[in-house]
Parts: C-alpha cells; sequence; structure tokens
C-alpha cells in the first residue's frame, strides 16, 4: 500500500492580483518555495507573463474579476478541481484612484475602490474558508494585504483608507471564526514597496501637512519574503499582523 503524498511538500497557493506588483513578486515568492500556485486576475497576459519560466505543472493562470462573486467561485472551484485543496490565499487584489479631497469624492470612486479592495477580499476569504474548512486535512491560512493605510490613512484618499481599516476588521474576524477548524488568517502592511502603483512616491506626493515631498522605496522583494515567512508557519502558529515598509518613509504621524 503507498504512503499518502505529502501535501506540505508542494502547498496549493491561490495569489489575487498576481498580475503585477506585489502579487507578481509573492507569487514568484512562493514559486521559488515550492508552492502550487494559482494566479488570479484580471488580464490573462499580465498572469501568463507573472508565469513565465514557473516549473512544470505549479502554476495555474485563471483570469477572475474579484468583484464578481460568480467569477472568484468559479476561480476556487478551477484550484479545487486541479488541485484538490487550497492551502494558502494571499488576499491582494486592490485598487486605488486619483488623490481626491473628501468634499470632491464621488460614489463612483468610492464603489470601485471599496469594491475590489473589501468585498473583493471578503469574496475571496469566503471562498477558500469553505475549502479549508472541508478539505483533508482540513485547515489553511489566509494573508491579507492590508497596507500601511489600514493603520494611518494618506490625505485625500478616504475610500483607500477606509477599505483597508476594515480589511484589519476581516482579518480578525477571519481569525476569530477560523479557529475551530485549523484556519489561520494575518495581514500583512505594506509600506512604499517600489511598484508600478507607487510609481508616484519617488516623484512627490501629498503630506499631511500639505506639502508635497517624494517618500523612499523599497525592493518589492522584502514584501515577497515576509508573506513567504507568515505561509510557511505551521498552522499551530500565526504572524497576526506584520508591517514591513521603507524605514524612512513618512508612516510613523505620516511625517
Amino acid at each position: 500500500m503507498s504512503a499518502p503524498p505529502d501535501l506540505t511538500a508542494h502547498p496549493v497557493s491561490v495569489v489575487t492580483g498576481a498580475g503585477s506588483g506585489v502579487g507578481r513578486a509573492v507569487a514568484r515568492g512562493l514559486l521559488e518555495a515550492g508552492h502550487r500556485v494559482a494566479l488570479a486576475g484580471r488580464r490573462a497576459d499580465a498572469l501568463s507573463e507573472t508565469a513565465a519560466d514557473a516549473p512544470p505543472g505549479s502554476v495555474f493562470v485563471v483570469p477572475t474579476d474579484v468583484t464578481v462573486e460568480a467569477s472568484v467561485d468559479a476561480l476556487f472551484d478551477a484550484v479545487r478541481e486541479r488541485w484538490g485543496r487550497v492551502d494558502v490565499l494571499f488576499n491582494n487584489a486592490g485598487t486605488n484612484v486619483p488623490a481626491t479631497p473628501l468634499e470632491d469624492f464621488t460614489v463612483e470612486q468610492w464603489t470601485k475602490v471599496v469594491d475590489t479592495n473589501l468585498t473583493g477580499s471578503f469574496l475571496c476569504a469566503r471562498a477558500a474558508f469553505r475549502i479549508m474548512r472541508d478539505q483533508t486535512p482540513r485547515g489553511g491560512r489566509i494573508i491579507n494585504n492590508g497596507s500601511v493605510s489600514a493603520q494611518t490613512p494618506r490625505p485625500d484618499a478616504i475610500a483607500y483608507n477606509a477599505s483597508k481599516h476594515a480589511i484589519t476588521g476581516l482579518t480578525k474576524s477571519i481569525s476569530l471564526e477560523g479557529r475551530r477548524h485549523r484556519i489561520a488568517c494575518g495581514q500583512i502592511d505594506i509600506g512604499n514597496a517600489a511598484t508600478p502603483m507607487t510609481d508616484r512616491m519617488s516623484r512627490g506626493v501629498l503630506q499631511a501637512d500639505g506639502s508635497t515631498a517624494a517618500e523612499p522605496t523599497m525592493d518589492v522583494a522584502h514584501v515577497a519574503d515576509a508573506v513567504r515567512y507568515m505561509a510557511r508557519l505551521p498552522l499551530d502558529a500565526n504572524v497576526q499582523f506584520m508591517t514591513v515598509m521603507a524605514t524612512t518613509m513618512p508612516f510613523i504621524g505620516r511625517g
């Protein structure tokens, strides 16, 4: 009689927003660590670029719109059908709009950001949770991308700030309800990782005192390393919250 497969050798991870930036870096880091990784995002061409040079059989490209319930459910159904389980979800897909004062912020802008950053994270977490609860061996890990804006807001970014503060509540709720199912949940708050989304930081952004100043950034590889550390912990240990940021960015006190 053959021994059961060692599921810890090649855990199954789902990374949303995997077509660029933090998501791409984390997905590639997990692949290097031996994970089988499902790449989710809206643009199939960008996901295919992320998947380039991945070991054969280790990557699964699934174009997904995290704001659409049926699309998210189809993603997780496809992953379960291909690999039989989900061990890690990196809940990363997010968006923002140009800096806009509160009094000029439109409902359309608000909805765009909240639907992706918060509702999308909820839909993905719910789908992953259901699989992790019912699979054998039971359990898994959900890692939410909170951003340092989950702790301290930037000016003229009310929807992004509110959505990221809400991610902290989502993380705590998943952690609480996941205990009885061996589902761990943690949050990584990232500050000024160098990605296309943060290009504007080095050109100068509005500060809390009303001035405009360039901000330092850090290599996105440090984020990938941090998520990989969180992902490799056994399920009886958890990083509940981690902040990784450019050391000299204006964050503590936002100035």
